[in-house]
């Protein structure tokens, strides 16, 4: 019996490809488990479509945080921060500061997206930024004291 795999079988195949498979084990555990379905050409076309769509809809994906990437590396971003009789900084600038100013920007950034150490003194730093599907934005990032 012909199938068409809905996920990955181990010793059959990966998601998307038409394997023969017994007929036993077709209707009694592929197919009933969801990891298959029988293979006709309404089946096999309805599959391609929404390969087709998946990936349509990661291209524009992809293609709106590049361009989300290429607007934060051409900003600056400045914070102002207390300071402190030494001229440090009274506490320090945290991931929900660097997100707020962000989002005042226009920016939609979760502060778990922010990787940075802890900035304690006022000056310049690159943060870096993951905005999803392995797209790392560096932004500057310039801290003074009020």
């Amino acid at each position: 019996m012909k199938v068409l795999l809905i996920k990955d079988v181990k010793g059959l195949g990966k998601a998307g490809e038409i394997k023969v498979a017994k007929d036993g084990y077709a209707r009694n555990y592929l197919i009933p488990k969801g990891f298959a379905k029988l293979a006709t050409d309404e089946v096999i076309r309805e599959w391609e479509k929404q390969e087709a769509e998946k990936k349509a809809k990661l291209e524009a994906e992809l293609k709106e945080l590049n361009e989300t990437k290429e607007k934060l590396q051409n900003s600056k971003i400045v914070i102002k921060h207390k300071l402190g009789a030494n001229g440090q900084l009274i506490g320090s600038v945290t991931n929900k500061e660097i997100a707020e100013k962000l989002k005042e920007l226009g920016f939609s950034i979760e502060k778990k997206q922010i990787e940075h150490t802890s900035i304690k003194a006022p000056g310049e730093y690159d943060v870096d930024i993951k905005l999803g599907h392995g797209i790392h934005a560096k932004i500057n990032l310039v801290v003074e004291g009020e």
